[in-house]
Protein backbone atom coordinates (compact mmCIF):
# COMPACT_ATOMS: atom_id res chain seq x y z
CA UNK A 1 0.00 0.00 0.00
CA UNK A 2 2.72 2.45 1.09
CA UNK A 3 4.95 1.57 -2.59
CA UNK A 4 1.41 2.43 -4.70
CA UNK A 5 0.70 5.58 -2.21
CA UNK A 6 4.12 6.53 -2.65
CA UNK A 7 3.97 6.40 -6.31
CA UNK A 8 0.91 8.13 -7.64
CA UNK A 9 2.18 10.77 -4.70
CA UNK A 10 5.21 11.53 -6.13
CA UNK A 11 3.62 11.62 -9.26
CA UNK A 12 1.07 13.95 -8.54
CA UNK A 13 3.72 15.84 -6.54
CA UNK A 14 5.58 16.66 -9.63
CA UNK A 15 3.17 17.17 -12.54
CA UNK A 16 1.16 19.83 -9.94
CA UNK A 17 4.83 21.27 -9.97
CA UNK A 18 5.02 21.57 -13.73
CA UNK A 19 1.88 23.15 -14.07
CA UNK A 20 2.95 25.30 -10.95
CA UNK A 21 6.13 26.80 -12.88
CA UNK A 22 5.09 26.36 -16.19
CA UNK A 23 3.99 30.30 -16.25
CA UNK A 24 0.90 29.69 -17.00
CA UNK A 25 -0.89 32.27 -15.85
CA UNK A 26 -4.73 31.02 -16.37
CA UNK A 27 -7.03 29.80 -13.47
CA UNK A 28 -7.23 26.33 -14.32
CA UNK A 29 -3.60 25.80 -14.55
CA UNK A 30 -3.13 27.06 -11.47
CA UNK A 31 -5.94 25.11 -9.76
CA UNK A 32 -5.00 21.67 -11.02
CA UNK A 33 -1.43 22.44 -9.86
CA UNK A 34 -1.98 23.23 -6.08
CA UNK A 35 -4.76 20.38 -6.32
CA UNK A 36 -2.19 17.81 -7.98
CA UNK A 37 0.63 18.84 -5.29
CA UNK A 38 -1.64 19.40 -2.13
CA UNK A 39 -3.43 15.88 -2.84
CA UNK A 40 -0.07 14.32 -4.04
CA UNK A 41 1.42 15.13 -0.96
CA UNK A 42 -1.76 13.76 0.89
CA UNK A 43 -1.09 10.77 -0.69
CA UNK A 44 2.37 10.43 0.21
CA UNK A 45 2.02 10.60 4.00
CA UNK A 46 -1.37 9.04 3.95
CA UNK A 47 -3.48 11.70 5.09
CA UNK A 48 -7.40 11.30 3.94
CA UNK A 49 -6.02 8.84 1.00
CA UNK A 50 -9.57 8.41 -0.14
CA UNK A 51 -10.18 12.12 -0.48
CA UNK A 52 -6.69 12.37 -2.16
CA UNK A 53 -6.79 9.51 -4.38
CA UNK A 54 -10.23 11.00 -5.75
CA UNK A 55 -8.75 14.47 -6.37
CA UNK A 56 -5.59 12.68 -8.15
CA UNK A 57 -7.81 10.72 -9.89
CA UNK A 58 -10.29 13.90 -11.29
CA UNK A 59 -7.16 15.84 -11.90
CA UNK A 60 -5.47 13.06 -14.03
CA UNK A 61 -8.35 12.78 -15.78
CA UNK A 62 -8.78 16.30 -16.52
CA UNK A 63 -5.36 16.51 -17.67
CA UNK A 64 -5.75 13.37 -20.16
CA UNK A 65 -8.80 14.04 -21.51
CA UNK A 66 -7.44 18.09 -22.07
CA UNK A 67 -10.34 19.50 -20.48
CA UNK A 68 -7.47 21.49 -18.70
CA UNK A 69 -4.04 23.21 -20.99
CA UNK A 70 -1.56 20.81 -20.26
CA UNK A 71 2.11 22.10 -20.17
CA UNK A 72 4.98 22.24 -22.44
CA UNK A 73 6.80 19.29 -19.78
CA UNK A 74 3.57 17.03 -19.58
CA UNK A 75 3.59 13.49 -17.90
CA UNK A 76 0.50 12.71 -19.33
CA UNK A 77 1.15 13.16 -23.16
CA UNK A 78 0.01 9.80 -24.01
CA UNK A 79 -3.01 7.85 -22.97
CA UNK A 80 -0.74 5.28 -21.01
CA UNK A 81 0.19 6.85 -18.14
CA UNK A 82 -3.06 8.52 -17.38
CA UNK A 83 -4.95 5.84 -17.29
CA UNK A 84 -2.21 3.69 -15.20
CA UNK A 85 -2.37 6.60 -12.30
CA UNK A 86 -5.59 7.22 -12.78
CA UNK A 87 -6.68 2.98 -12.02
CA UNK A 88 -4.27 3.36 -9.10
CA UNK A 89 -5.92 5.98 -7.40
CA UNK A 90 -9.38 4.17 -7.95
CA UNK A 91 -7.63 1.19 -6.27
CA UNK A 92 -6.24 2.89 -3.39
CA UNK A 93 -9.91 4.83 -3.06
CA UNK A 94 -10.98 0.92 -2.70
CA UNK A 95 -8.04 -0.33 -0.76
CA UNK A 96 -7.26 2.45 1.91
CA UNK A 97 -4.78 4.05 3.44
CA UNK A 98 -2.90 0.90 4.38
CA UNK A 99 -0.93 0.09 7.76
CA UNK A 100 2.10 2.88 7.40
CA UNK A 101 -0.02 6.22 6.94
CA UNK A 102 -0.98 9.08 9.15
CA UNK A 103 -4.70 8.19 8.98
CA UNK A 104 -3.96 4.68 10.31
CA UNK A 105 -2.38 6.96 13.42
CA UNK A 106 -5.21 9.12 13.83
CA UNK A 107 -8.46 6.87 13.15
CA UNK A 108 -6.85 3.43 13.98
CA UNK A 109 -7.24 -0.05 12.17
CA UNK A 110 -10.39 -0.86 10.59
CA UNK A 111 -12.16 -4.10 11.91
CA UNK A 112 -14.79 -5.97 9.76
CA UNK A 113 -16.89 -8.38 11.79
CA UNK A 114 -18.93 -10.98 9.87
CA UNK A 115 -21.98 -11.69 12.27
CA UNK A 116 -22.31 -15.90 12.54
CA UNK A 117 -25.52 -16.33 11.67
CA UNK A 118 -26.87 -20.07 13.14
CA UNK A 119 -28.11 -22.76 10.54
CA UNK A 120 -31.55 -23.55 11.33
CA UNK A 121 -31.75 -27.56 12.77
CA UNK A 122 -32.35 -30.00 10.20
CA UNK A 123 -35.48 -31.66 10.39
Amino acid sequence: MFLLRAVVGIISVIQGGVFLTDGGVAFESWAVGLTMVASGAAMLIGFLTPIASVLVALATIGIGASWVPPPTRNLFHTPLPTILVMTVAVALIMLGPGAVSVDRRLFGRREIIIPHTPKPPAS
